[in-house]
């Protein structure tokens, strides 16, 4: 997917620290909702992945780099795009931006797994056909 899907997420109080600055560990949550709504966008509920097809989707690794904080209230905008493409694996980028701003980047590598073995298995035909279909578009 060459075009970025973009998510917009409100900072809420929630989501910080005592400070107002959007605590660590909750840019993960960001990403990942970027991602589960990309996965929507296409037209794939995970929960549906997991009840029709007997895969789900697990994180492998991630890099993360933070570079300037988010706070309390901002409107930012959590982008994902699918870098690589493999037979059980996808590799999303994804960054945080607050007022065209760069707040955060992640290269987020996800595997398909048998949703009852949770051992890797391949991306089935149709979603592969479908990642295929927007990588390659312009």
């Amino acid at each position: 997917m060459k075009t970025p899907f973009i998510l917009p997420v409100r900072v809420y109080y929630e989501d910080t620290d005592a400070g107002g600055v959007v605590y660590h560990s909750n840019y993960l949550n960001f990403f990942e909702r970027a991602r589960t709504e990309m996965l929507r966008d296409l037209g794939f509920e995970q929960n549906q992945l997991r009840e029709q097809s007997g895969v789900i989707f697990a994180v492998r690794n991630m890099q993360i780099d933070y570079l300037r904080p988010a706070k309390f209230n901002d409107l930012v905008h959590v982008s994902a795009v699918i870098s690589q493409l493999k037979k059980v694996s996808l590799t999303f980028e994804q960054t945080i931006k607050c007022n065209e701003i760069l707040l955060c980047t992640c290269s987020c590598q996800v595997v398909c797994l048998n949703a009852d073995k949770f051992l890797p298995t391949a991306l089935p035909d149709f979603l592969l056909k479908q990642f295929l279909t927007k990588t390659n578009e312009h």
